[in-house]
């Protein structure tokens, strides 16, 4: 990965941590395109003999309580029989496994974290999750509450978020790629040395942008003054609109 160094020894330092038999959790945060899911597959490629759990936050369901527990939980619900019965209880009812209602938010998280537990008694398991600012408030809040406990488990949690900052975790901000990492990114497009400082200069060091950009330039989809019509770019570039412009420090 260019220019990402630095974080991905952190991702490595973790995953180290759980094979030596220890747990730990990272968020890492910043806006769209930045490499936030670039890191997740770097985590999932070294995580060598570790059980990897990973999932997506969906948009469509960020109304609904317990969603993405659900859909991240799901294929290791066989062992909920395992967990103290309050914990039990409270979980099944909050996935919709039993007629209980109103299940307990503590009750709830520390369930999640006992299945957890119990998951990594077969093998140290890394759960990565990614865009979780799309989560339903009531699974953020569960996994969050797991994560702060986490302790020798032998279990890695690694959150992607364009959010709010998430309190209490160890916490990756990323950033634009530096000027050399950026023209590095840069090196192999087929552009004239004007697109090529357009771009740089455009892209901000945001690595999708650095990617996509010079393919819509080329296929003449590119607007000077306004967005790109791709749908991922135009998120990247909504990201950077600032309410309250200053000037911003170029990539190149």
């Amino acid at each position: 990965m260019y220019g990402r160094q630095r974080e991905t020894s952190v991702i490595d330092r973790l995953l180290d941590e759980v094979h030596r038999g220890n747990s730990g959790a990272l968020v890492i945060r910043g806006e769209p395109g930045i490499g936030k899911t670039a890191l997740l597959d770097h985590a999932a490629g070294q995580a060598g003999s570790l059980h990897v759990m990973r999932r997506t936050g969906v948009p469509s369901e960020t109304d609904l309580a317990f969603a993405g527990l659900h859909l991240l939980l799901r294929p290791v619900l066989h062992q909920t029989a395992k967990l103290p019965p309050p914990q039990r209880r409270a979980l099944e009812a909050a996935l919709g496994l039993s007629d209980t209602q109103g299940a307990d938010p503590l009750l709830v998280g520390l369930g999640v974290l006992s299945l957890l537990a119990e998951v990594a008694e077969d093998g140290p398991v890394l759960c990565l999750i990614d865009d979780a600012h799309w989560l339903d408030r009531s699974s953020l809040q569960a996994l969050l509450f797991a994560a702060r406990r986490l302790e020798a488990e032998q279990l890695a949690l690694v959150v992607t978020t364009r959010g709010e900052h998430l309190p209490g975790l160890p916490e990756l901000r990323l950033s634009g790629l530096d000027s050399a990492a950026a023209a590095a990114l840069l090196r192999e497009a087929d552009l004239t040395p004007a697109q090529r400082y357009r771009v740089l200069a455009e892209a901000q060091g945001n690595p999708l942008a650095l990617i996509e950009l010079p393919a819509v330039m080329k296929k003449g989809l590119y607007r000077p003054g306004g967005l790109p019509l791709s749908h991922s770019l135009r998120a990247v570039f909504h990201s950077q609109v600032d309410p309250c412009p200053r000037p911003r420090r170029r990539s190149w």
